[in-house]
């Protein structure tokens, strides 16, 4: 060895290198492993970080409804304006009068700051609408709704400017339309009163007229875009820590989020104060993007919905007392809740819930076939609370999949005994969480090797990231330890039926938790290089795994492997093989890959190679600079039955291989 040591320095210090070792990936393409689930790769939302108001959800206007606890947070008033309590919508009564000044100097009006700004653009439109009526009087009143820049050095603060006449007692809706001369990031919504009248204004809402599909009550296109070019098997809603609320007042009710978006009643964030180093007292949700949009967006980008109930337990985290969780002999109407949903999703219109979806607008079921009942609940509480779900719902619902719940725990006391007990209880998938360093990304490549594969359920590994060690945020180097672990999850497809990085959205000035999926402020987004992680894993993930090995074994970032995680898998519908390679490693990797099982004759013909790298790995893609580290794709050749590959240090590749 010493003698191999010295000749190496020679060589080098000669100029000449020394030829790396060539690691032999065998690749088995005769015999079909596991079949891939459709909703192996897929995303999941919750309302964190301003995902929904002020993110996904593309209402610009702030409390537009005057329900918040403080009426007129977001808002600035002038003049004579009055706080009024005897709406048309009874989940929200509240709405506000607007009268003469008193003085032909003066004037009545109000601002709205949106949510960190509004932001608009220049030359396109933005429908504003209101409820509203004139309380007295048969004369018409006049409003002007403007879009301001209270920075500008103009002799304007104006940019976009709509007069609007309401001329009924009766509450009606109204509308214009706001055409900007300038693109702005942090506009104000100015209304002013422009006539001797009063009038009575509710629900203040502005929109972009350009929404995903063009629906009124919209979503941010260029958000779901990114979604939909996840091309997701699965879509988990609402979430997360939401769902459990941290109390039970204050849940998703995902009842309170149907019906017209007039009446939905306002809902407390649960990450309203969760970190008081973050914190955000004005994070609330309108419930504007509620149950029957979340089905509607799943059915659009192409993935199962996967909606998630509360069992009755409050967060875990918050709450350490007993009292504060729903008694598990009275929770029928959590249960009803969990039935009603299934019916709302699947039920015929002749059904109460049926009926209620297709007055929305969908006569045709969603075809539901997942629900999770809890969220990230652990100990007795929450088997014991679990039991009676899985009872009611596999009596009126048989062929619904039930996902209970692993705790947030990845491995441990806890997590052995609630796989313990959700083997017990017979449920059909166990969610498992992951936000974990380096070190455990690194660790996990086997994870689900032994895995029982007789009996029990299915994985789904519904929250994951890396959590960089004094690097807690969006870098290059986290994505691709979290490419190497989803080689375990691939080569376990017979295991793992879905998996989902989280979260996924987060505005820059509103965030309280990171790493997250997808970046944005009011006008821009941009993908992370852990989003193109996803991407390159669902968009090749073929159709059955298929076996791959190095010296006998698989490629996991054991020891003796240099750092190396693989996975391949093939495509039936396409006739390739496609290899996932991480070199996690800070050296170029040298592999042959042997594929063994061809027929006589038959050869590879054609080969592509998309890479995900960069030369700094602590470096990830910006809203200034959103294309810093996207997968780079090239043709690379290949003949016979046999391909040599070299992989730069710090990088993920996906080999398309064709036959």
């Amino acid at each position: 060895m010493k003698n191999k040591g010295l000749i190496a320095a020679l060589l080098m210090g000669m100029g000449m290198t020394v030829q790396a070792q060539t690691h032999e990936f065998v690749i088995q393409t005769k015999k079909l492993g596991a079949e891939i689930q459709p909703t192996m790769y897929g995303v999941f939302f919750e309302d964190i970080n301003f995902a929904a108001d002020g993110g996904l959800y593309a209402e610009l206007i702030k409390n537009r409804s005057f329900e918040f606890p403080q009426a007129f947070t977001g808002w600035k008033v002038f003049g004579k304006v009055s706080l009024m309590d005897d709406g048309p919508f009874n989940r929200n009564p509240h709405y506000v009068r607007l009268a003469p000044a008193g003085h032909p100097h003066k004037q009545t009006g109000l601002d709205n700051e949106g949510f960190f700004g509004i932001g608009v653009k220049k030359g396109e439109e933005y429908r504003f609408s209101v409820w509203a009526r004139i309380p007295e009087g048969d004369t018409a009143s006049k409003i002007r709704v403007e879009l301001v820049n209270t920075a500008s050095m103009g002799e304007n603060q104006a940019f976009a400017t709509q007069e609007l006449a309401v001329d009924s007692k009766e509450w009606k809706k109204y509308q214009v339309i706001l055409k900007p001369e300038e693109t702005l990031e942090k506009a104000v919504l100015r209304i002013s009163l422009v006539s001797p009248q009063s009038v009575d204004l509710e629900h203040i809402s502005l929109f972009p007229v350009d929404t995903w599909k063009g629906y009124e009550n919209g979503l941010r296109k260029d958000l779901v875009q990114a979604l939909a070019d996840l091309k997701p098997g699965v879509f988990r809603f609402p979430g997360g820590c939401i769902v459990e609320g941290t109390d039970l007042e204050t849940r998703y009710n995902w009842k309170n989020s149907v019906g017209p978006v007039e009446n939905r009643p306002l809902n407390e964030s649960r990450w309203q104060y969760s970190f008081p180093n973050r914190l955000y007292p004005d994070y609330y949700q309108s419930y504007g993007l509620g149950f029957y949009e979340f089905f509607v967006l799943s059915e659009e980008i192409g993935a199962e919905p996967l909606p998630v109930l509360s069992c009755g337990l409050a967060c875990q985290f918050q709450n350490t007392d007993e009292s504060a969780h729903q008694p598990v002999d009275q929770l029928d109407g959590y249960i009803q809740d969990a039935l009603d949903l299934i019916e709302f999703a699947n039920g015929g219109t002749d059904t109460r819930w049926g009926k209620v979806r297709a007055d929305m607008g969908h006569p045709e079921p969603f075809h539901l076939k997942y629900i999770g009942i809890g969220n990230e609940q652990w100990g007795e509480e929450y088997p014991v609370r679990l039991k009676p779900f899985i009872e009611a719902i596999r009596k009126a619902y048989p062929e619904i999949k039930i996902i209970g719940s692993s705790g947030p725990d990845s491995e441990g006391k806890q997590f052995d005994y609630l796989w313990g007990q959700m083997k017990h209880l017979g449920v059909d998938l166990v969610d498992e969480h992951f936000y974990r360093p380096e070190s455990f990304f690194l660790s996990q490549g086997a994870r689900y090797d032994t895995y029982d594969r007789k009996k029990g359920p299915k994985v789904f590994a519904g929250e994951y990231a890396c959590h960089g060690v004094g690097r807690k945020w969006n870098h290059f180097h986290a994505s691709l330890l979290e490419a190497a672990f989803m080689t375990g999850l691939e080569r376990n497809a017979d295991i793992v039926y879905m998996a989902t990085y989280a979260p996924l959205f987060a505005h820059v000035e509103g965030w309280q938790w990171r790493p997250d999926m997808i970046w944005y402020d009011n006008l821009r987004s941009v993908r992370t290089a852990s989003y193109y992680v996803q991407q390159l894993y669902s968009l090749n993930k073929g159709t059955n795994v298929l076996s791959l090995t190095m010296d006998g074994k698989p490629v996991t970032g054991a020891d003796g492997q240099d750092g190396l995680f693989a996975s391949a898998v093939y495509n039936k519908l396409t006739d390739e093989v496609i290899v996932k390679v991480a070199n996690t490693s800070d050296k170029t990797q040298s592999i042959d890959f042997i594929l063994k099982g061809m027929k006589k004759g038959e050869r590879l013909s054609a080969g592509r190679r998309i890479t995900l790298s960069t030369p700094d790995v602590y470096a990830d893609n910006t809203l200034d600079n959103p294309s810093l580290i996207t997968p780079r794709e090239e043709a690379i050749q290949v003949s016979g039955q046999s391909l040599h590959v070299d992989l730069g240090p710090n990088a993920f590749a996906v080999y398309i291989l064709k036959k």
